[in-house]
């Protein structure tokens, strides 16, 4: 077998079942930080495809914001938390309480509008609503993950969980708003 191309994406390093934290350390591909970084990914993936749903002519700006705050949230959370006082004096973005407001004033924005909404929701009234629906029970698996982490050693600022709880409600309201669209 041949040696992976310097710049290729196949290092080959995880061949054997193992990946690096941010700082260079190895774990298991399962370990829980890997298993909540890959949860927020598997968001990030959501998210996306909740943009690409969007109506013709509707903002993207908002879902695209939340995809990069989830970069950000992924480098914290594949941090060993030996290395947390390291990323915390780094030059790495990091959400904050001013993303955290961001979303608060967001579910405010959408709640004043009163969007309707019978009971608990039956996702799938069209392509849009599903795919956020999607990404909400994708945060909310996210969240599990990032809660558990402390039983594991790895204690996240607390503004990390309430970010990815605030954006569950964001998400919900986004997908009972895009209900009341015309189908896809």
């Amino acid at each position: 077998m041949s040696a992976a191309h310097p710049r290729s994406i196949a290092t080959r390093t995880g061949d054997d079942g193992t990946t690096s934290l941010l700082y260079g350390q190895r774990v298991a591909k399962n370990h829980p930080q890997i298993e909540a970084v890959g949860a927020l990914d598997e968001l990030n993936v959501a998210l996306g495809v909740a943009k690409a749903t969007r109506p013709a002519g509707a903002d993207h700006r908002e879902l695209e914001r939340i995809q990069k705050e989830l970069v950000a949230l992924m480098g914290e959370v594949t941090c060993a938390e030996s290395d947390a006082a390291r990323h915390a004096e780094s030059k790495f973005t990091k959400v904050g309480e001013a993303e955290l407001a961001h979303l608060d004033s967001a579910v405010a924005a959408i709640e004043a509008r009163q969007p309707k909404f019978d009971g608990w929701a039956t996702p799938g009234a069209n392509l849009h609503a599903a795919a956020l629906d999607v990404a909400r029970v994708t945060t909310r698996r996210a969240e599990r993950h990032l809660v558990g982490l402390a039983a594991h050693g790895r204690n996240l600022r607390p503004v990390v969980v309430q970010y990815i709880n605030r954006l569950s409600d964001l998400l919900w309201l986004l997908a009972r708003e895009a209900e009341q669209a015309k189908a896809l």
